[in-house]
């Protein structure tokens, strides 16, 4: 628990839980569907273990995460007052977006970008059976390469991100910068921009190519880059 405020006030009650380092991305790991606690590493890639652990035990102790074990698989699950932070977590998402400035080069990270794209994949859009996507940035010195594997049986999907070469001859290969997959993603730069630009590549069958934008469903919070005004006739 943070410092007491010593005051009645319920934002102040409420902050006096969630105005500690990390609570709130916890949660919102959680609201977006992680429950391992290896799953809440990989969206919080910077957070010690330690302090993710005592993290949990707190939100647990006041009443917004349940711990379950079954099989000996340990799960975290919001309750229902933790349920209740989905609406000021996607809210202040999409005030962040409106409001922040330009994001810093530390802001930029290609594991989480990948964690939050592997999640936002639309299971309509990808083709059926093994799909493996490899992302290559231009700009990140260490460790350049990433891999999306897509499995995708209808009604099911399956989807990881790996740092390591799976093993299959990518379908679709991405060349680009982090900055400018994260501009898309982040709704500042739309892929058709970003293609046209060719600050953005993608090398495999044309078709594939073609349709691999709508594999994903942006975030919330992205606005879509303005669509780019008509030349003047005449």
């Amino acid at each position: 628990m943070g410092a007491p405020y010593h005051q009645f006030c319920p934002v102040a009650k409420t902050m006096e839980l969630l105005d500690e380092r990390w609570t709130v991305l916890l949660v919102r790991e959680l609201v977006l569907g992680s429950t391992r606690f290896g799953e809440l590493r990989r969206g919080l890639p910077r957070m010690s273990p330690t302090l993710l652990s005592r993290r949990l035990h707190q939100l647990a102790a006041a009443g917004l995460v349940q711990r379950r074990e079954a099989a000996g698989e340990v799960r975290y699950v919001l309750t229902e007052a933790g349920r209740d932070l989905e609406p000021v977590v996607r809210s202040l998402s999409t005030w962040g977006a409106r409001w922040i400035g330009e994001l810093g080069d530390r802001d930029l990270d290609p594991k989480l970008l990948l964690w939050d794209m592997h999640r936002r994949v639309d299971a309509r859009a990808v083709p059926a059976g093994r799909s493996v996507v490899e992302v290559r940035f231009s700009d990140v010195p260490e460790h350049p390469t990433w891999w999306l594997v897509v499995d995708s049986a209808p009604p099911s999907l399956s989807v990881d991100v790996c740092d390591r070469d799976p093993g299959h001859e990518p379908v679709v290969r991405v060349r680009t910068s982090l900055r400018c997959l994260t501009d898309v993603w982040r709704g500042a730069l739309s892929w058709e921009a970003a293609l046209r630009s060719q600050r953005l590549r993608l090398l495999g069958e044309s078709a594939l190519c073609r349709r691999f934008p709508g594999w994903f469903a942006l975030p919330e919070y992205a606005v879509p880059a303005p669509a780019p005004a008509p030349a003047p006739s005449g």
